[in-house]
């Protein structure tokens, strides 16, 4: 065995992780094998039990198994067709308003957020349906396609939020009350997005033209009808899983499991259903859910060697060192996460740096609910942050070509938005019970 001091395994093991990540292996190699490697030098055999016991405490975790349920909710969700029905009722009702369509697109990514929870489904959709119609009118490419960014991640924060999911058991926080905590402030984000659409299209009118009259010409009932029907499939799922919790019925996990029933029942419903798509959807929940657990298990087992070597308290002796109290050491996490979403996927955020924040949230005098609610406002801005940026690469990826839809014109369209999160995250800082409110009335 080596002697290292606390100082240095730090340094060596958070280095260590951003060379991997610089070397373009996938994530839970470098911190998986770093996790082993350090170990053993620090602690000899005994690192592999230690890293065996978590991995295995991670993987068997009854909490994370609604991760996969949730994700074959989405997946189904999107082959059912229920988006393309919203947008064609929305596009009739908000069409004449300068900026409509890029309205349209982040209420359309709202509501699906709350049905589908995760990012890779909801831009994808978005993409595929929304941008085309904007970018054919004569949109701005950068307004389009920076809505359907903004639009999509609007899933990994309102519930069922697959991020939520995993950050519970990682905090020692109820799943459900992450849930009820996420709700406002992924509706304040919604408004954001919207009126800021709404009020740049008011200055400039050019890069938004209103939809013809002529193309949404139709009876005030029919749009009536349109709209009604196309927002009952996702308010059934929505009361399904959400009000499930919410009124105490069921946990995460059962619902989760109503979620992926009901999914599958309007899939059927629609006529969407076959025995390809249920091998699709099996096969991209299988894919998406062992990354899932392959990161987690990796990381969480790193986490264990990374806090035996003490460098959780080299770690708890920064922040708590920040100056400015506890404000000061808020800023400096805050500000700290903002960076690693450049570089880190998400997922290795919250396995990495969650157990080691989560216990200094009660020394710093924060609500621990509060607090995780403001970090997964804060990962927002890591979808539409390059170069370790999902949402772009999502809508780089499934855009249609005719479009000439470039990565310039998507990053352009992202950075106003990563700038209104910023706006959202200091209004929950400003307004607590936009977070704590919700939580508090949830039925025992």
């Amino acid at each position: 065995m080596i002697e290292l001091s606390p100082e240095i395994a730090t340094v060596l093991m958070l280095g260590g992780i951003l060379v991997g990540i610089l070397s373009g292996y996938p994530l839970a190699i470098p911190i998986g094998a770093l996790g082993l490697i350090l170990g053993y030098a620090i602690m000899g055999p005994a690192v592999l039990n230690l890293m065996y016991t978590r991995l295995f405490a991670l993987i068997t975790s009854y909490v994370l198994l609604a991760a996969p349920l949730f994700i074959y909710m989405g997946v189904m969700l999107e082959r059912s067709a229920v988006a393309e029905r919203m947008f064609d009722a929305l596009y009739l009702w908000l069409g004449g308003l300068r900026g409509g369509l890029a309205v349209i697109t982040v209420l359309l990514g709202t509501i699906l957020a709350a049905c589908v929870g995760i990012i890779g489904a909801s831009v994808t959709m978005l993409s595929l349906l929304a941008l085309p119609a904007m970018v054919n009118r004569g949109y701005s490419k950068s307004l389009a396609a920076g809505s359907v960014c903004a639009g999509g991640t609007l899933g990994i924060l309102i519930p069922p939020s697959i991020m939520l999911v995993i950050y519970g058991p990682m905090a020692l926080i109820s799943v459900g009350k992450l849930f009820m905590g996420a709700f406002i402030p992924g509706f304040v984000l919604s408004g954001l997005y919207c009126s800021y659409i709404i009020l740049r299209c008011l200055f400039q009118p050019r890069i938004a033209p209103s939809v013809p009259a002529e193309e949404r010409r139709v009876s005030f009932v029919k749009k009536t009808t349109m709209l009604a029907s196309s927002m009952l499939p996702p308010a059934l799922l929505i009361l399904a899983v959400l009000g499930t919790i919410f009124l105490g019925i069921a946990p995460p996990t059962e619902a989760a499991a109503v979620g992926a029933l009901v999914a599958t029942v309007l899939a059927i419903a629609y006529r969407r259903f076959s025995w390809q798509v249920l091998t699709d959807t099996l096969s991209r929940t299988l894919k998406v859910s062992a990354m899932i657990l392959l990161i987690g298990g990796t990381a969480f087992a790193f986490v264990g060697v990374f806090l035996a070597a003490g460098c959780g308290k080299v770690i708890e002796g920064l922040i708590l060192a920040a100056p400015g109290g506890k404000w000061g050491a808020f800023a400096l996490v805050m500000f700290t996460l903002f960076i690693l979403g450049f570089f880190i996927d998400w997922l290795g955020i919250l396995f990495i740096m969650v157990p080691i924040i989560s216990p200094l949230v009660p020394v710093l005098g924060f609500d621990p609910l509060w607090f995780a609610m403001m970090i997964c406002v804060n990962l927002q801005m890591s979808f539409m942050t390059p170069p370790m940026a999902h949402a772009i690469f999502y809508l780089r990826g499934s855009a249609p070509p005719e479009l000439g839809v470039t990565m310039a014109d998507i990053i352009r369209g992202v950075i106003p938005f990563v700038f209104l999160i910023m706006v959202g995250m200091g209004l929950c800082v400003a307004f607590p019970q936009l977070i704590l409110w919700l939580p508090a009335q949830m039925i025992k």
